[in-house]
C-alpha cells in the first residue's frame, strides 16, 4: 500500500479539489493524510451559522476534521498560518499571512510531515493556483519546495480543465436548464475568468471520481461555514454534480498509473 498527502490552503478546499482521490485511495487501502496550511479564518461565512463569539477559525478546522473522516483520511496536520484572503484584498499585506510567509521557511515544516510521511503521491496546486487566489499559489511554492527537501518526486498539481468547463457550459446551453444568474447547472461560470484553470492539453492526468461522488458531496457537506444546503455544488442534482465534480485534473509527474491506477495518465 501507499501514502497520499494532499497539501490545501484552507479547510473545504480538500473537498472541493482533491475529495475524490482521497476517498478512492482510502478505500484501496492506501494511507492518506491531508494538510491545510491556514484554518480559513477569512472565509466568508454562511450568515447565522457561528454561535456568538464563535471564532470562524476555530469552527472551520472542526469542519475539517469532519471532513477527513468523511473521506477516510488518517492524518490531519494544519501548519497555522493566517488566511491571506483574496487577492488584492489588504490582508493580503500582513506579514503573519500565509502569502507573505517565507517559501523557505514554510516548506521546511512541510517537509518534516513528508519526511515521515514518505508520499508516493503528494498532490499541491497549478501555478496560479486553479483560480488565482494568494494562498492557493503559495500551496504551489511551499510544496514544490518541500517536496524538493524531502526527495518527494510523486508530486502531482490540483488544476480545472478549462476546456471541461467550457463543455459544462454547453451542455447547460444545450439541456436550456435555468440556473442563478452568473452560474451554469454545472455550477460552473458563465464566463471563465481568464486565470480558473488550465487548458487540456497541459494536463497530464486524471482522476475519474464519480464512483465516490456521494462521499466528495457529502464532505462538502461537512463545511456549513461555507457551503449551505442551498449553494450550487450541494443543491444541483447527482448528474449536474457528476460531471461538475465527478474528475480530478492534475498536471503531474511521468510516474505512469499512480496509487494503483486511481491517477491515471491522459
Amino acid at each position: 500500500m501507499a501514502t497520499l498527502v494532499c497539501f490545501h490552503a484552507h479547510p473545504d478546499d480538500e473537498s472541493i479539489s482533491t475529495g475524490g482521490l482521497m476517498a478512492l485511495a482510502a478505500d484501496a487501502g492506501h494511507r492518506v493524510v491531508l494538510v491545510t496550511a491556514t484554518r480559513g479564518e477569512l472565509g466568508e461565512v454562511v450568515p447565522g451559522v457561528l454561535d456568538d463569539g464563535e471564532q470562524l477559525g476555530l469552527r472551520r478546522c472542526a469542519e475539517l476534521w469532519a471532513s477527513a473522516e468523511a473521506l477516510g483520511v488518517d492524518r490531519v496536520e494544519v501548519l497555522g498560518y493566517v488566511d491571506s484572503g483574496m487577492m488584492g484584498e489588504a490582508s493580503n499585506d500582513a506579514p503573519w499571512c500565509f502569502w507573505q510567509a517565507d517559501v523557505d521557511a514554510a516548506a521546511h515544516r512541510l517537509a518534516a510531515i513528508l519526511d515521515e510521511e514518505r508520499p508516493e503521491v503528494f498532490t499541491i496546486y497549478d501555478d496560479h493556483g486553479g483560480y488565482g487566489h494568494p494562498d492557493h499559489i503559495q500551496v504551489h511554492r511551499v510544496g514544490l519546495r518541500a517536496a524538493e527537501l524531502a526527495g518527494v518526486d510523486g508530486v502531482f498539481q490540483s488544476t480545472m480543465n478549462r476546456d471541461h468547463l467550457r463543455r459544462l457550459l454547453e451542455m447547460r446551453r444545450d439541456f436550456d436548464i435555468p440556473v442563478p444568474d452568473g452560474v451554469s447547472a454545472m455550477g460552473v461560470p458563465e464566463e471563465l475568468p481568464p486565470d480558473m484553470g488550465s487548458p487540456e492539453s497541459i494536463i497530464t492526468h486524471l482522476v475519474d471520481a464519480r464512483p465516490v461522488a456521494s462521499r466528495k458531496r457529502a464532505s462538502m457537506r461537512c463545511h456549513p461555514s461555507q457551503m449551505s444546503e442551498d449553494h450550487f455544488m450541494l443543491a444541483m442534482d447527482d448528474f449536474a454534480f457528476e460531471a461538475a465534480m465527478g474528475w480530478e485534473w492534475y498536471i503531474g509527474a511521468d510516474t505512469g498509473d499512480a496509487l494503483g491506477g486511481i491517477i491515471t495518465a491522459r
